[in-house]
């Protein structure tokens, strides 16, 4: 039963023709191989073998290697089902030349084999257009006519070496003979046309072995208009070399179609040459097959393409100029206005009515790095895109909405005072509120929105936006979501870039420093270890805490080198207590920003190293926003720490977006369970419950949990009823510097565990 599903199933039935293909596409060769030998050595007149046997396989070798690849990709791609009709026209008018010869030099013409022929060339333009068909659409329309000109250029050119073909041909001896003959040219015309069309036209993703195929059709018109030539002055015999073109143009063919496949989608095709190359190229041949028309007789149609191709060229540079304009101040990405037309199109509107009100909404995406990094930058894009539609989607036509670059909007409300600059902003928070599918994820955005109103806080535009900005980060540092800019917002704005730039001195000078706040055993009352905060010890405003800068850290891309300066500073503390005899484990908390940092994990074990710690000296916590955001990458990280020995710790744990299928995936030894469950413990029966129950989850996983914001006598004894392993909070200490703590630890009573062993030395 195995065996026949793996035989009937649609991807062991592609996987096997693949095998075929590829043992095909081997023979294929070979016997153009064999084919072209037989040409060279045989001599003059028809041999059986080499123009019988040889020729036909050649033809019926490819059509295989075809519909396999149909059949390989489900005849679903238009443009390989074509192709295989195409080939397969062509074989079946072969195989009736073939027969139709006998033996002879030469077979009837016109006869059922040119109708085989003549079906490749529409079919297989047909496989051109379906090729194309969705890329051209979203084509801007001068690229589309650059197409046209390369076509019509080209065409021209050919007609002109068309021209005693077509001449001879109309002098046929019937009616039919002479439309079979014509058709020929006039179908190479229209295939040489097409493939420089598309190569004129750039953009397209049509594949990257497409090269295959134009030198495959190339050759086929050439050897068409050989063919024709030698035909003209009779002087045409089946045997010879160019019996070959046809086979060797067919190969050229099928190896595209079957490297298309291999790679199951296209690839960007190569554009090697300039944008107007091909146009440019494709109106000097039309001016010269103009100018050679002047001085030698040529055929009127060769005339016509190359006027058409002139007229047609002109037609993009009269409006070029306009469309350029347009195109300067339009966002590549979303579509919308950009800065450029922000700035040439909202002072004509406020000096146009001065005394009417508006509002500048200026708009930020909250956390979007983390979306580029967690999800890659192509999704980020969509983000933006889809951002972008929503909030058109939620203005009046008379508003203006751009995008000033990144994350970042802009919106110029009309007839707009205070009270409706709120509304707007509160209605485009509950609008980005709604989740956004990306990429199979459901994502949520939050926004900060700062407003400024004319003309009443300026009359403009720079001021405006600066204004709006100012409010802006109001807005981001209140967590309000949106905030209307008062004056005060001024000295907000001074005193956020003195401090950015104090920042920036802090991390080179001693000023960053670290308090402990040490773990309870709850078991036994021992400290094995402690967790390091960082504090700002700042010349002017004395001690910060984390909330005062850390949000501005992360703004500014501060955060990698404030984690190695308090990795360091910690490490080093950890080495002074274990050569003192009080070994203790420092936990240190890791932003999910710096944790992007593919090379961290091993930096990290190398600091330790140098300070010759034992990996279990450093414990990092990790938040559940990180493990969330990115599984993959977040179990590659972790695997490499604890490779080197570092414990994890999931910090917070229960106020993220958990899933419980981490805690089974993820290499963790320790949760720490958040203090909002912690603190409402005691006058809480549900919240006592969840406490409990979280502490019984974690042992099942073979975990230990830590409790914070311990503040009370009674939440402590409850944590050692419910079999807590540590915890921390005021109630036990503050956090404080290593000297403070030294100066705890050395005060506090012996655990009963080392009173035993002490009073056991004694005796």
């Amino acid at each position: 039963m195995l065996s026949t599903f793996r035989l009937t199933h649609p991807r062991a039935r592609a996987r096997a023709a693949a095998h075929v293909n590829t043992g095909l596409v081997w023979a294929m060769g070979i016997l153009l191989g064999a084919y072209l030998g037989g040409l060279v050595l045989h001599g003059d007149g028809f041999s059986f073998l080499v123009d019988g046997v040889l020729a036909l396989l050649t033809q019926w070798v490819p059509v295989a290697v075809f519909w396999l690849a149909s059949l390989r990709t489900r005849f679903r791609r238009p443009e390989i089902l074509l192709a295989a009709a195409a080939v397969t026209s062509s074989a079946l008018g072969e195989t009736y030349y073939v027969l139709a010869l006998d033996g002879a030099a030469a077979a009837p013409f016109p006869s059922w084999a040119d109708v085989g022929y003549l079906l490749f060339y529409p079919l297989m333009l047909a496989a051109l257009a379906s090729l194309v068909r969705r890329e051209a659409r979203g084509l801007a329309w001068p690229v589309v006519l650059d197409g046209a000109v390369g076509s019509l250029g080209a065409a021209a050119v050919l007609a002109v070496l068309l021209g005693p073909i077509l001449v001879s041909a109309a002098a046929g001896p019937s009616a039919l003979a002479v439309a079979v003959a014509v058709a020929y040219p006039l179908f190479d015309l229209l295939l040489v046309a097409a493939v420089v069309g598309i190569a004129a036209t750039h953009g397209l993703d049509i594949g990257r072995r497409w090269g295959l195929l134009v030198l495959g059709l190339f050759v086929y018109a050439a050897a068409d208009v050989a063919y024709a030539l030698l035909e003209l002055e009779g002087r045409y015999a089946v045997g010879t070399l160019l019996d070959a073109s046809w086979p060797i143009g067919l190969a050229l063919i099928t190896l595209w179609v079957e490297g298309t496949v291999r790679r199951g989608s296209h690839g960007r095709t190569s554009a090697s040459t300039p944008a107007l190359a091909v146009p440019a190229v494709a109106v000097l041949a039309a001016l010269g097959v103009l100018i050679l028309g002047s001085r030698i007789p040529l055929s009127v149609l060769a005339l016509v393409l190359a006027s058409g191709t002139m007229g047609l060229a002109a037609v993009p540079l009269i409006f070029r100029q306009r469309l350029l304009r347009r195109q300067a101040g339009t966002d590549e990405l979303t579509g919308l206005p950009n800065r450029r037309r922000l700035y040439a199109e909202v002072p004509v509107r406020l000096v146009a009515a001065p005394d009417r009100p508006r509002a500048l909404l200026l708009l930020d995406l909250d956390r979007f790095k983390e979306v580029n990094d967690s999800l890659g930058h192509d999704v980020g894009d969509e983000l933006l895109v889809q951002v972008g539609q929503r909030l058109s989607s939620h203005l009046r036509g008379s508003d203006l909405l751009a995008r000033l670059g990144g994350d970042e909007f802009a919106i110029l409300l009309d007839d707009t005072g205070y009270l409706r600059s709120v509304a707007v902003a509160v209605g485009l928070q509950e609008a980005l509120a709604e989740p956004f599918t990306l990429a199979g994820i459901a994502l949520t955005v939050d926004v900060s929105i700062g407003v400024a109103l004319f003309p009443d806080q300026g009359t403009d535009l720079g001021t405006l936006l600066r204004r709006a900005d100012l409010a802006m980060y109001r807005a981001k540092d209140a967590r309000s979501g949106h905030h209307v800019y008062v004056s005060d917002d001024d000295t907000h704005g001074d005193n956020r870039l003195r401090t950015l730039e104090d920042l920036r001195t802090a991390l080179s000078t001693d000023e960053l420093i670290l308090h402990y706040q040490p773990k309870v055993d709850l078991a036994t009352g021992a400290v094995h270890g402690a967790e390091a905060l960082v504090r700002w010890n700042h010349p002017a405003r004395g001690l910060l805490y984390p909330d005062a800068f850390l949000g501005l850290v992360e703004e500014a891309g501060l955060m990698p080198e404030l984690t190695c300066l308090v990795l360091g500073q910690a490490l080093d503390q950890a080495a002074r207590w274990q050569e003192q005899g009080t070994p203790l484990t420092v936990s240190v908390n890791l932003s999910a920003s710096s944790l992007k940092n593919a090379e961290l994990p091993e930096r990290i074990i190398a600091m330790v190293e140098a300070r010759a710690l034992p990996p279990q000296a450093l414990m990092l916590e990790i938040t559940e926003e990180f493990l969330m955001a990115d599984r993959d990458k977040a179990r590659t990280i972790l695997t490499r720490l604890r490779g080197g020995g570092i414990r994890i710790a999931i910090d917070d744990f229960g106020t993220g977006y958990s899933s419980l299928a981490y805690l089974r995936e993820l290499p963790i030894d320790e949760l720490k369970l958040d203090r909002s469950f912690v603190m409402p413990m005691s006058g809480d029966p549900r919240a006592a419950a969840l406490v409990a129950g979280a502490i019984n989850l974690a042992h099942s996983l073979g975990l230990r949990m830590v409790a914070e914001g311990v503040e009370d006598a009674a939440a402590y004894d409850e944590l050692v009823g419910y079999g807590c392993d540590h915890a921390q909070g005021f109630h036990l200490s503050r956090p404080v510097p290593a000297a403070e703590l030294d100066l705890w630890l050395a005060g506090r009573p012996l655990p009963a565990t080392a009173l035993q062993a002490a009073e056991g030395a004694g005796r």
